[in-house]
Formats: C-alpha cells, structure tokens, sequence
C-alpha cells in the first residue's frame, strides 16, 4: 500500500489560511473508478481511498506510514509569498492605469 503526504494549499474560496496546518496523510488508490452503467455514479470496491489523516507535523505523519509498513511519498509545500498591497496605491501620482469611477 501506497501513502501520500503534503501539506495541503489555500482554498481559492476564502482568502483564510483554515486547514492548511496540518499535514494529510492519504492512502493512494489502488483501483481505478468504474461508472455505474444505470445511475451514471462513480464508485470504486478500493475503501482505502476513503481514509484521511491528519498530522501536527510531516515526522509524525512519516512515523506513522512507517509504523505500518507503507511505503510513501512526501510533497513539500511550495513556499508562499504575499505580495504587500495598499489602498492607498490606487490612488497614487505615477500610477500606470488611469483611475476613473
């Protein structure tokens, strides 16, 4: 059995940063999806893609996968850099587009 770990990303949603502190462990399916031919549903005989865990932190997420002899992979999360604005700057002599109501 397979795990994936990472830390997950901002929901393009909300501008919080709510549930991006903890790291996920998930279990990576080991069957595709089928259609059901009647209803059109997606489903899978896999169970495992159901599980979800969460970690305060990667090492004990690593622990854990090791602990019960899965193997894993480790996505680092991409660094985020705000960009630093102002309601001011809208405003501003110089500024490029020409403000108008």
């Amino acid at each position: 059995m397979a795990a994936r770990i990472y830390k997950p990303a901002k929901t393009a949603m909300q501008s919080g940063m709510a549930r991006t502190k903890d790291w996920v462990l998930e279990i990576e399916p080991q069957a595709a999806r089928a259609n059901d031919p009647l209803m059109g549903w997606t489903s899978s005989a896999d169970t495992n893609q159901q599980v979800r865990l969460t970690f305060d932190s990667k090492d004990a997420a690593v622990a854990f996968a090791v602990k019960q002899g899965w193997a894993y992979t480790v996505r680092e999360p991409k660094v985020r850099r705000p960009v630093p604005k102002s309601y001011a700057d809208n405003f501003r002599y110089g500024r490029k587009g020409a403000w108008t109501h």
